[in-house]
């Protein structure tokens, strides 16, 4: 029990850091080529994406006997 814990984290933290990431970089591309440098698509795509994440990590902690990656095969 403790090691699925474990896994959901690792794939928690990592999911977030890639949406925010990903969102920083949508964020700071809409900044330049299309709103004069503004700070705010940046601060909006990185909260995005920190909300994505977020969101995420809460559905794979509330669904406890969803396995992800693993097949069941009959012997």
């Amino acid at each position: 029990m403790a090691d699925e814990y474990g896994r959901k984290w690792d794939r928690c933290l990592a999911d977030t850091v890639v949406k925010t990431v990903t969102g920083l970089g949508v964020g700071v591309m809409l900044s330049v080529l299309f709103f004069k440098r503004r700070t705010w698509p940046v601060s909006f795509g990185s909260g995005l994406g920190l909300g994505m994440g977020y969101a995420n990590c809460q559905h794979d902690f509330r669904s406890p006997f969803l396995i992800h990656g693993r097949t069941v095969k009959d012997q």
